[in-house]
């Protein structure tokens, strides 16, 4: 069972800043990527951003120079750096793992975290 958990979410104005994190614990085995997801309702969950076991990243070309995603393998943590952020940021940004355990593949999603971009 693993568990995964977001934090850092809120509230910021437009051209501002918020840094995600997302802690995966439990049994784990090995992590091969990482990524965050975003939401908002009526839509289709959006990928953000990943990142592989070797640090390899990919972004969507909607924060593509904005967002900034990095890892910390030691502690299985994510994050996601988010810069000039704009109104259509807003959504739940969700966090998912993926990883191997007795032989397959497995995903865990988080809660996720509400990020609000409003004057």
């Amino acid at each position: 069972q693993v568990h995964v958990v977001e934090s850092g979410g809120g509230l910021v104005q437009p051209g501002g800043s918020l840094r995600l994190s997302c802690a995966a614990s439990g049994t784990i085995g090995s992590i091969y990527a990482m990524g965050w997801y975003r939401q908002t309702p009526g839509k289709q969950r959006e990928l953000v951003a990943t990142i592989s076991s070797t640090a390899n990243t990919s972004y969507s070309e909607s924060v593509k120079g904005r967002f900034s995603i990095s890892r910390d393998n030691a502690k299985n943590t994510v994050y996601l750096q988010m810069n000039n952020l704009k109104p259509e940021d807003t959504a739940v940004y969700l966090c998912n793992v993926k990883y191997y355990w007795s032989g397959f593949q497995h995903s865990s999603w988080g809660q996720g975290t509400q990020v609000t971009v409003s004057s």
